[in-house]
This record gives C-alpha cells, sequence and structure tokens, in this order.
C-alpha cells in the first residue's frame, strides 16, 4: 500500500480531534471560568531511503539523507490558562481571582479537594459558602466555611477575608479568609468536569495542594474582587478561523487518500 494514504489517514484523523476541540471551545463559550484548548501536531518517524554520507575535505563533499515522512500525530492539547473577561453581577458571593490563583472547593469536609476558577458562589440553609453543585468552598486553613447567624449581611475584602455586618450596621473582620491555591503549571492540571481540576504531579511537585491567602505578593495569588465572575477566555474570531483551517486540512487529506486510491486503482488494471 502507498505511503501517502496512511499519512492521509493520520491527518483527517488528527483534524478531526482539532475540530472536536474547536467545538468544545465553542460550546463553552459562555461558561464561567472556562479555559480553552489547542491542539498542537507534531511528525511522526520518517523512513529512510539512504543514509548521511560525511564530507571528506578535498576529495568528495557530504550527501544528505532520504527520508519520507509517515504522517501526523497529535503532540499535545493544552489547556490554555488567560484570563478571561471580568463581568460585573454586583453579588457579594460572586468572587473573581484578579491573577493566577485557584479556589478550592471540595464535596465534604475532609474530602478531595478540587480547584476552581469559577466564583459563582452562594450560602446554603445552613449558612455554608458552596459552589453551585453544592460543594464547600474552603477558607485559607482548609475548612469550610460558616457564617454566623448574628450575621446578617457581609462583604469580602481583596485578601478574601469576609466582613460580617450586624443588626446596628457594625462592620467586624471574621476568622475566615477565601482560600486560594498556586499552581506552578496549571496546564498540567487536570479537568474533572463542572469547571473543576484535579492536582496532578506535573502541576505542582508531588501533586501537593497548598491553599494560602489572596492578595498574597511572595507566593502570587491574586487579588479576589467580589461582585464580579471571570468569564470564559475562548476567542470566538479565533475559534472560527482555527476551524477553516482544519476543515481545509481534513479536505486536503481527504484528498490524498483519493488520489492514493486512484494510482492503486491504476496498478490493479496493469494486467488488463
Amino acid at each position: 500500500m502507498l505511503r501517502s494514504m496512511y499519512s492521509g489517514v493520520s491527518g483527517m484523523r488528527g483534524f478531526q480531534t482539532k475540530l472536536d476541540v474547536i467545538g468544545n471551545n465553542i460550546a463553552n463559550v459562555n461558561t464561567v471560568g472556562f479555559k480553552a484548548g489547542r491542539v498542537m501536531f507534531k511528525d511522526i518517524l520518517s523512513q529512510s531511503m539512504s543514509g548521511v554520507t560525511a564530507p571528506v575535505e578535498g576529495e568528495k563533499g557530504g550527501v544528505n539523507a532520504k527520508q519520507v515522512g509517515l504522517g501526523v500525530a497529535v503532540a499535545s492539547i493544552d489547556t490554555v490558562h488567560t484570563a478571561g473577561s471580568a463581568m460585573t453581577t454586583s453579588v457579594s458571593t460572586d468572587l473573581r481571582i484578579d491573577g493566577d490563583g485557584f479556589f478550592v472547593v471540595s464535596p465534604a469536609d475532609g474530602g478531595p479537594q478540587y480547584l476552581t476558577r469559577a466564583g459563582n458562589f452562594t450560602l446554603d440553609a445552613n449558612r455554608q459558602l458552596v459552589n453551585a453543585d453544592g460543594m464547600f468552598v474552603l477558607s485559607s486553613d482548609g475548612a469550610p466555611i460558616v457564617l454566623d447567624e448574628a450575621v446578617t449581611a457581609f462583604s469580602i475584602s481583596q485578601d478574601g477575608t469576609i466582613i460580617s455586618i450586624d443588626q446596628e450596621g457594625l462592620a467586624t473582620p471574621t476568622d475566615f479568609k477565601i482560600g486560594v491555591a498556586k499552581v506552578v503549571n496549571p496546564g498540567g492540571l487536570e479537568k474533572v468536569g463542572g469547571n473543576l481540576y484535579r492536582m496532578t504531579p506535573n502541576a505542582n511537585a508531588g501533586g501537593e495542594l497548598t491553599i494560602g491567602e489572596a492578595a498574597n505578593l511572595e507566593t502570587g495569588t491574586g487579588s479576589i474582587v467580589s461582585g464580579q465572575l471571570e468569564m470564559s477566555n475562548v476567542d470566538l474570531t479565533n475559534e472560527f478561523t482555527e476551524m477553516i483551517v482544519a476543515q481545509r486540512g481534513f479536505q486536503a487529506n481527504s484528498r490524498i487518500i483519493t488520489t492514493s486510491d486512484e494510482i492503486l486503482q491504476e496498478v490493479v488494471n496493469l494486467k488488463r
């Protein structure tokens, strides 16, 4: 069989994966805290038709190797962790991180911990700060945040401190601070759905998750902005442009397969 046919098949598979990623990006264009993905390609090991000949000074020149490529493969599917645009909601429990940190949530006290950039939090019936799926928002101490019944209203400062306002209008800082975690390599986080990420050994050394405070200049966690949400960082102009590129690449590779099939048909017909 012709090598070009298998190269065309690998190209179609690669561009199909690219279209899958683009489709997911466009579907989440209005998802709070969503980070777009991108596909990077690499060539497959080439087949050498002849090797390299070294030059000999004054006698003969060198000869380059003759190699035929065998197609393309997906090198990586990266998550682009650039900041999304801010959307003002004026809801005190809607939080946005102005920096590189992540909120930390957990389905139960002492349970597994997940990272998220989606700050659409609410207070439940037990006055616990939770996300849209009912997971606890953890404080800088790694514990769930539960407000006292005497707190009739509250605000959240840039360092994550929850400031209670009592019935007389007196503002008092509480012991709770919104926890923020810093990740060395955000691209190494694993998506688990629901705007959540799971820590991996390639995100932080040893896969350890350390919860700190916001607005920490030493760790660079970023400050917290109350009353705003971080929107998706998907750029529709770029996504539709990449869609056209992927579509034409898919069509070009399908043409390679068609042409290879016609050549094979001519070979079969030689016996006639």
